[in-house]
Order: structure tokens, then C-alpha cells, then sequence
């Protein structure tokens, strides 16, 4: 039971700014953060969850360090290598502008007007690791756009009242004020510093506003040094008047004269205590800067939404609302490339620290692409449901997921990498089920759309579609062991159909529910179909032989879905009265019942007039899943939980949460009532200035369904919930499909000592001294009472190739199940393969009929170890294939 979260997966980008870090690609999904390996093409997300959705991250120049920053305000900051955080600050206003300066050692911060400089916390131990520096109040409206100088002295701030400003850090006692850039006409998007190639010296300025305009300001260094040559940084002082008046006047006129000019040196010098070497001692914010040119990029009516800008290349990158971006070679304006990538606003494009990929972001989509902008090709092309997943299954072998949702599109998943590798887009309503045939190569989908579909996952195509004589609406899929029949139940006839495969003819209409179909499943052992439906009845048929409802279990409240045991001996339903009631379909009893209203309660809605406590609404299970043993049951619904019951026990073994982003409905159990107002809570009333996006869809999920009937009336803000729930055959991991997107969970893989059989005499120690007395068999079955994989994997290594047959005959049947785990892992990360089959061919041939009998005890471990090899299997085929043709070509290219 020990589960932990490993992966998210149906969403890549979610909103928010995305950064490149190495190889390393950082996105925010909802209130975690995503990390994508370029090189090696693999996700994970990291462990630590925000508060609220991600609006803001940063990561420090060395890329040890992660700062992200949430919709209130909280901030945690993340030693990235060891994915923990760190420490945690929450600042007082809303964050909308982060950046690490060129050294790391400071972070900007922009909290609406004020410009924040603060400094970064390192690996020391402190008690408040974070240390305002200074602040700047300079600006008249919120902060959207910082750029640091390269020797992090001077740092560029674009704001929404249509002014850059250029601000020095170094303090000095006279208060100097910050250069103004002024002339856009609309809020400013990007500013930049761009140097000199030789010098690396500040030469050039580029400020973007939203109405795509590009200004290039140009440092004139010669005119700045002759206007400051007398010391014109401060007033000069006056001109002495000798004509006229006693000689007393004119030297106390002399005399104030030159106490002024030695203030004003005083004052020169103070100002100049801290300058920049490259710029001839004046500082930059004081120098003379002038409008070198006027640039448009012609996009109107869309606006200009991104920017990003590559220093060494001197390089500008532009997304628009309409899904165009722009590279631009600068400063001469030249378009290098100008496509569309989508039909919708781009939220992010950057560039990686070599120049040569390109990132942009689409949040409405869930879209997140790497271009190579020189050999025009994409790196990585991955996006999520921007729907929410109502269905998921794995395949036989594990390795693969598919996932179902209200956008209509079928995905499927390699669960290894993360990556979605195939998106089937031919259904024209929501998803409703999905699931895999045991040929692992077929994939079957029922939709709203009337229409149930199999795929091939080799060709990726729809090589069979199966309709009805009258369009229905399909809510639930189920397939026969065989894979020749295929069952989809409705949701407005309350009838099941029946096809054949092969023919994709309608055999049969299983008529007899008076309510929609919403669970369907075979029994894995036979061919009885059993069905759940809203008329609080369970019904079991026999398709084969045609005789209609076998069976029939009533119950008192509305049965939501249905699951067998993978034995087939037990049928699990859930009802809406919160109870998930066990049947014996064979002799057609009642096993017992577990009583789950008060496990899956938590959380209550912005709209609850009542107390989560006293609320009655979605306090029911609305998925079931058992597991691959069938010893535990998951369930999950209408709520921020998800419960593991003991099907033996009937007791509840452990809650999961599935999120604590308070970005959702339903995941605090106590609402402010200081928030409450006369016209409902305060979270639910939209107060924002509209004319802040003029134009633009904002970066909401909600905004999505606001024009569908039936739309949510409290914006659109999504609840936290779980619509579907599978167990891999393996038996080593699960997934959810929430509405963050589909949660995986797998065993933890940390050390936890849970020894099998413990005595005095089984030590760590006994283990090494069995070994180096040549006792292999002894030192094995040591170890495998500890039950510690690391001398388990010492053990079997010190065997010698002739000694596997007779140890595998001696190993203990009550050991198998661990041993065949081992060698499951030892076949993905060890080098010797042919000495871990060989191991487990002895143990096959020397326990087949132990293995035969007690086949439901050991499917995990079976499936897990078919996994492996199958794996294996593949990339030895490609490798081969590769260097078969390889060598046919030497040998060809030789013989000529």
C-alpha cells in the first residue's frame, strides 16, 4: 500500500511562463511543476505541490535553484537537482514579474507598482533566508516585463503605463532617479538589454509593447561624455558676475560660488562612487540614450502576447493572440521566419541558452512545442486534454495508457516517458470509454457521438467503426476475453448493444434497464457481461448463449458502476447512497457491504449553502477499480479523495488526496466567512478590469465552457474530482483521472525494512558470511527473509551459471512472488540478460505447477516480469534490425 505520486500526465501546459534550464524543459500544470528532458525524451513532475495554480517560475543561472510563485502570492524556493523545497515566502501583493539576475545572487520581483530586489537564498542555514534588498516605487502602473544587465547592476522595468525604466542598484546617498524610455501607445510586453559581442558591454535597448512595436534605443556614449565632461550629472554651478559692486561682495559672491562648486563635486563624486567601468565612469541610468528606430511587425487586429530575446544572438522571438510567432534578426528587423502554430494566443515563447530551439506555449490548448527554428523541425510536440479526462485504461502489458475526454480526442500514453505519442481526433462528441484489447495492438473507444471505434496501433488508424440503426449516445464500453464481441451501453435507450469484431455487425440488443447504462465489464473468466444502470439494478447476461438477464441484484439507490474481481468470483458496485455493496455472481449473494459516505467526504463548494459535514451531495463513489490480486479496491468520486479498502476486512487502509490547490472548488473543508459578501463569496465575483486584455481570452480554464448551456455560473471555477480509476496489470502502479489531468501513483521504491520471516540469526551479516563461505543458497534465502533488495540482487549474482537449476528447485514457492519482482527490475537496469532469463527460465521449469495453481496470487509479478522482457525484447529488435542492415551495407560497399 505504500503508493506515492510519480507522474502527471493529459496536460503539458497549463499557463504561465515556461523556462529552459540545460536539457531541462519547466512548465507549470495547474500548482505543479512539470520537467521535461529534451535529450533523453522524458517527463516527470516534480513532488511538492503550490497553494494555488503557478503564475510565475525562475530558474537560477547555475540551474540549482527554482522559484515559483502562485496565483496568491506564495512563493517556494527549490533546490531543483534534489527536487525539494527549500524555503517559502508568501509577498503581499500579486506577483507579475520574476526574474534571477546574471549572477544569481539577487531575484526581481515585481508586485504590481513596486519593483522588489531581494536577495537569493543559497544552501547555507538560515532563519529568514530571504532578504529585502531594495525597493523601487517609481512606477505608475503594474510591473509586466524585468531584464537584468549582464554584471547584474542595472536591471530594465516595462510597466503598464506605457514607460520603461532603466533603475541602478547601487545605492548612493543622493536618491538618483531611473531613465524613462517613453513613446508606445500600448502597455509594454518586453525589454532587453543587448551588449556588444566583443565587449560585452551595454550598447542597445529594445522595449515591445502589446500593439507590436519594437523600439531600439541606442547608447550615444560621445555625447554622454561631453555633456557629463563638467559635471553636468548634477546642476553646474553659476557663472561668477564681476562688473559692478564692492570687491566685499565679489569675494563672498566668489566665496558661496565655491562652496557650491565643491558641493556639487561632493555630490558628482557620491554619484559616482559606484559606476560602470565599460561606460567611461558615468553611469548607465545617467547616460544620454537615443531613439535609434521605430519597428512594427504588422499583425493588427492580434496582439503581440510574448517575447523573448537572445542575447548572444542579438535574436527576438514574438507570439501573438492569433497563434502567429515571428524570429526576427536584430537591429536590423529582419524576418527570419513568420508561421502559425495554432489558432490561439501563444502565452510563452522562449529561447534556450544556445539560441537554436525555440519554446512556445498555448495555455487555452494545453500546447507545448520545441522548434528548431534552423532545420525547421520540432524537437518536442506534446499537448494535453484542455478538457477534463473522463476515462482512462491501461494496456495489457502496462506500458501503454489511454485517456478519453470532453475534447473529443482519444490519447494514448507511453507510461515510461510521459510522452503522448498518438492522438485520435475522429469522434465529434466526448470520450466515454476506452479500452484495450489483449492483443495489446487494438484499441476500442465509445463516444457521445453515437459511434464505438477501434484503432490500430500500429497503422494508427480507424480501421472499424460501429454504429446503431438510431444515433445513441454510448457512456460505457466492455470486450470479451476473446475480443470478438464488443458491448456499449447508452445513456438514452437504457439499452447494450452487442457487435461482432470481426463483421462489426449488430448481433444483439440486450434490452431491460430502465435507467442509463453507466457500468458494463466481462467477467474475466467466463463470458458473462455484467451491467450497471440507474434503476438500482445490477444485471448479469449471457451474450454467448443468448438468453437474455441471467441474474438480477437489487438494490435501494441508483447503481453508478460495476467491477469484477480479476478472478471472477466477486462483483463490486457502488451506489448512490455512498456504499459499495459485494456480490457472489456464481451462487447470486450478497457478500457484504462497506459503508463510504464518511471516508470520500471533504471538501465543500463555493455554493454549498450547508457545511461539508451536513452536505449530502457527492458523498458516493462513482469509480471502482480492484486490484491486480484482488486483495484492495480503490474508489474514487465527487471529491478531493480517493479511498483503499481491504476487500477481505471491509476496513479503509489509506485516504489519497489528489490535490491541494485551492485554485479548485471543493478542496477546503472550511470556507472564510470573511469573504462572504451580500452577493455571495467574494472568490466568485468577477472584479477584474476588463480592459486589461482587451481582445484576449484570459489564461482560464473556465472561460472555456462559459457559452455552453448548462455552463457552470461561478466563472467556470472547476471542482476537484475523479472520474476514473485503473490499476496497471502489474499491479505496480495506478492512475486517476482527475481534473488536474491523470495522476499516476507507484510503489515507492524507498527502503522500508519489512522482513518476510525474522529471526535472531537473520542478519546483514549472516548474509555476507554465508556468501564468502561460498554458501549461495543459504546467503539467498537469508536474504530473501530480510526481504532487502539490495542483498537479494548480491545474492543472485554471486551464483555461478552451472549452480541456477538446482538453488531455483530449492527456493521456497512462498518466496517466488519477491523473487520474480527482483528480477523484473534487474531486467530494465542491469547489463547481464542473459544470466537474469536464464534465472528465470529455472524458476518457470522448476515451479510451473506452483505457479499455474496459484496464478491470481502471482499476476503482478507474472505481468511485471512479462513487462520487462517484453521491453527488452523491443529494443534488442530495433538495435538488430538496425545493425543488420548496417552490415549488409559494409559487406555490400566491401564486395564492390
Amino acid at each position: 500500500m505504500n503508493f506515492r505520486f510519480q507522474n502527471l500526465l493529459g496536460a503539458a501546459y497549463r499557463g504561465g511562463n515556461v523556462v529552459i534550464s540545460g536539457d531541462s524543459l519547466l512548465s507549470p500544470v495547474g500548482n505543479r511543476i512539470s520537467v521535461t528532458d529534451l535529450s533523453k525524451s522524458h517527463t516527470l513532475t516534480l513532488p511538492f505541490e503550490a497553494k494555488s495554480n503557478v503564475s510565475r517560475i525562475a530558474v537560477s543561472p547555475d540551474g540549482d535553484f527554482l522559484l515559483t510563485v502562485d496565483d496568491s502570492s506564495r512563493a517556494l524556493f527549490v533546490n531543483l537537482r534534489r527536487r525539494t523545497v527549500l524555503h517559502h515566502i508568501t509577498f503581499k501583493k500579486r506577483v507579475t514579474a520574476l526574474r534571477f539576475s546574471s549572477d544569481g545572487s539577487l531575484i526581481a520581483v515585481g508586485l504590481g507598482k513596486l519593483l522588489q530586489i531581494w536577495r537569493s537564498p543559497s544552501f547555507r542555514k538560515e532563519f529568514f533566508p530571504f532578504k529585502l534588498v531594495r525597493t523601487f516605487s517609481d512606477c505608475a502602473a503594474a510591473i509586466t516585463s524585468l531584464d537584468w544587465s549582464p554584471n547584474s547592476d542595472y536591471i530594465l522595468v516595462g510597466s503598464k503605463d506605457l514607460a520603461v525604466r532603466l533603475f541602478c542598484l547601487k545605492k548612493t546617498k543622493v536618491r538618483t532617479r531611473p531613465f524613462l524610455f517613453l513613446g508606445h501607445r500600448e502597455p509594454v510586453v518586453g525589454v532587453f538589454f543587448s551588449t556588444e559581442k566583443k565587449t560585452a558591454r551595454v550598447c542597445r535597448v529594445y522595449t515591445i509593447s502589446r500593439d507590436g512595436a519594437i523600439f531600439t534605443w541606442n547608447l550615444d556614449e560621445i555625447s554622454s561624455s561631453e555633456d557629463n565632461s563638467g559635471g553636468s550629472i548634477c546642476n553646474p554651478p553659476k557663472q561668477r558676475n564681476c562688473e559692478g559692486g564692492e570687491s566685499d561682495d565679489n569675494n563672498k559672491v566668489i566665496a558661496d560660488e565655491i562652496g557650491t562648486a565643491i558641493v556639487d563635486r561632493k555630490r558628482k563624486r557620491e554619484c559616482l562612487d559606484d559606476v560602470d567601468a565599460d561606460t567611461s565612469g558615468i553611469p548607465l541610468h545617467r547616460m544620454k540614450w537615443e531613439l535609434l528606430k521605430k519597428d512594427f511587425f504588422m499583425q493588427a487586429p492580434a496582439r503581440l502576447t510574448t517575447c523573448d530575446y537572445h542575447r548572444e544572438l542579438d535574436m527576438v522571438v514574438v507570439g501573438f493572440s492569433n497563434g502567429v510567432f515571428g524570429l526576427y534578426q536584430m537591429p536590423d528587423f529582419v524576418c527570419i521566419h513568420l508561421l502559425s502554430i495554432s489558432r490561439e494566443k501563444i502565452t510563452t515563447a522562449v529561447f534556450n541558452k544556445l539560441g537554436n530551439w525555440l519554446t512556445f506555449g498555448c495555455a487555452k490548448l494545453g500546447q507545448l512545442l520545441v522548434w528548431e527554428w534552423r532545420s525547421e523541425s520540432y524537437i518536442l510536440k506534446q499537448q494535453g486534454h484542455y478538457f477534463d479526462v473522463n476515462c482512462l485504461a491501461y494496456s495489457p502489458d502496462s506500458q501503454m495508457l489511454a485517456t478519453g475526454a470532453d475534447d473529443n480526442k482519444v490519447k494514448v500514453w507511453t507510461v515510461s516517458s510521459g510522452f503522448c505519442f498518438i492522438t485520435f481526433s475522429e469522434h465529434t462528441n466526448a470520450v466515454t470509454a476506452v479500452t484495450f484489447m489483449d492483443n495489446n495492438h487494438c484499441l476500442l473507444s465509445a463516444s457521445l457521438d453515437g459511434t464505438v471505434r477501434a484503432w490500430d496501433l500500429f497503422r494508427y488508424r480507424n480501421f472499424r467503426t460501429f454504429t446503431t440503426p438510431s444515433p445513441r449516445q454510448f457512456v460505457s464500453l466492455a470486450v470479451d476475453q476473446s475480443g470478438e464481441v464488443i458491448c456499449a451501453g447508452t445513456i438514452d435507450s437504457f439499452e447494450i448493444f452487442v457487435w461482432s469484431m470481426k463483421t462489426s455487425r449488430l448481433l444483439d440488443i440486450l434490452s431491460g434497464h430502465q435507467g442509463p447504462v453507466h457500468g458494463l465489464m466481462f467477467s474475466p473468466t467466463n463470458g458473462v457481461l455484467a451491467s450497471s444502470s440507474w434503476d438500482k439494478t445490477v444485471r448479469i447476461w449471457d451474450v454467448f448463449e443468448g438468453k437474455g438477464a441471467v441474474e438480477t441484484f437489487q438494490h435501494n439507490h441508483d447503481v453508478l458502476t460495476v467491477s469484477y474481481r480479476p478472478d471472477g468470483k466477486q462483483l463490486a458496485c457502488s451506489t448512490l447512497d455512498g456504499q459499495i455493496t459485494f456480490w457472489d455472481p456464481i451462487d447470486g449473494i450478497l457478500m457484504y457491504t462497506i459503508e463510504g459516505r464518511r471516508d470520500i467526504a471533504g471538501g465543500r463548494l463555493m455554493t454549498d449553502r450547508r457545511s461539508f459535514a451536513n452536505s449530502t451531495s457527492g458523498k458516493y463513489f462513482t469509480t471502482l477499480c480492484y486490484s491486480a490480486d484482488g486483495s484492495y479496491i480503490l474508489a474514487g468520486g465527487s471529491s478531493k479523495y480517493i479511498c483503499m479498502y481491504d476487500v477481505a476486512d471491509q476496513v479503509l487502509l489509506r485516504r489519497f488526496q489528489i490535490t491541494r490547490n485551492l485554485s479548485l472548488d471543493g478542496v477546503l473543508d472550511f470556507l472564510n466567512s470573511k469573504r462572504m459578501t451580500d452577493d455571495g463569496p467574494l472568490d466568485l465575483i468577477d472584479d477584474e478590469n476588463s480592459d486589461v486584455e482587451v481582445g484576449i481570452d484570459q489564461q482560464r480554464r473556465g472561460n472555456l465552457g462559459q457559452g455552453l448551456p448548462g455552463a457552470i455560473t461561478n466563472l467556470g471555477r472547476p471542482i476537484a474530482r475523479t472520474k476514473c480509476l485503473k490499476i496497471s496489470p502489474t499491479g505496480r502502479s495506478w492512475a486517476a483521472a482527475t481534473t488536474e489531468g491523470v495522476l499516476m501513483y507507484s510503489i515507492d521504491e524507498s527502503f522500508i525494512f519489512d522482513p518476510t520471516d525474522l529471526d535472531i540469526d537473520v542478519t546483514p551479516e549472516a548474509v555476507d558470511s554465508a556468501l564468502s563461505e561460498a554458501q549461495h543458497q543459504r546467503a539467498l534465502l537469508l536474504s530473501l527473509r530480510l526481504n532487502e533488495e539490495s542483498l537479494i540482487k548480491k545474492c543472485i549474482f554471486f551464483v555461478k551459471t552451472s549452480d541456477i537449476p538446482s538453488i531455483a528447485s530449492s527456493i521456497p514457492v512462498k518466496y517466488l512472488q519477491r523473487l520474480m519482482e527482483v528480477f523484473s527490475d534487474l531486467l530494465e537496469s542491469c547489463p547481464h540478460l542473459e544470466f537474469i532469463l536464464q534465472w528465470c527460465q529455472e524458476l518457470c521449469k522448476r515451479h510451473g505447477h506452483f505457479i499455474r495453481q496459484n496464478s491470481r496470487t502471482l499476476l503482478p509479478a507474472l505481468r511485471s516480469l512479462q513487462k520487462s522482457i517484453t521491453k527488452l525484447h523491443q529494443d534488442l529488435m530495433d538495435v538488430c534490425s538496425s545493425n543488420e542492415y548496417s552490415l549488409q551495407y559494409l559487406c555490400s560497399t566491401g564486395s564492390r
